[in-house]
């Protein structure tokens, strides 16, 4: 580790501009979408996952990896268990959970943006019963 940082795993598979996938799609180590996703696109695997969504990329389902990158849109949740970086021209309609947050000027989210630990170690809350009988 040189400064604290993981190595990042291989990008090996590319979803070409011009292209578009339906159905769900499942990545080892690291995917690079230019295209178009109809469904979801989750990270298989223990080991450490990127996703990167360019500029000029859609995803129309659930993303969930390690370390994501957005640069594109996504209409659906995004969940990483690492870093989220959102470039300037991320776009997101839908919640988002995330271990650590880049987000740069100009990124937009249309849902709930919530660090992963404070839903998981959120404890549950139980309300006090009304005087109603």
């Amino acid at each position: 580790m040189l400064f604290g940082k993981k190595k990042q795993p291989p990008i090996r598979s590319l979803i070409g501009e011009g292209n578009i996938v339906s159905g769900e799609l499942r990545f080892k180590d690291g995917l690079r979408i230019d295209g178009e996703v109809h469904g979801d696109v989750v990270a298989d695997g223990e080991g450490p996952s990127l996703l990167v969504i360019s500029e000029n990329a859609r995803v129309m389902g659930k993303v969930n990896a390690g370390h994501v990158i957005i640069n594109g849109q996504v209409h659906g949740p995004v969940h990483s268990s690492e870093l989220l970086e959102l470039q300037p021209k991320a776009r997101i309609v839908g919640d988002v959970r995330y271990e650590a947050l880049e987000m740069h000027q100009g990124a937009t989210i249309d849902g709930e943006l919530r660090p992963r630990s404070a839903v998981e170690d959120k404890p549950t809350l139980k309300l006090a019963a009304s005087n109603e009988v």
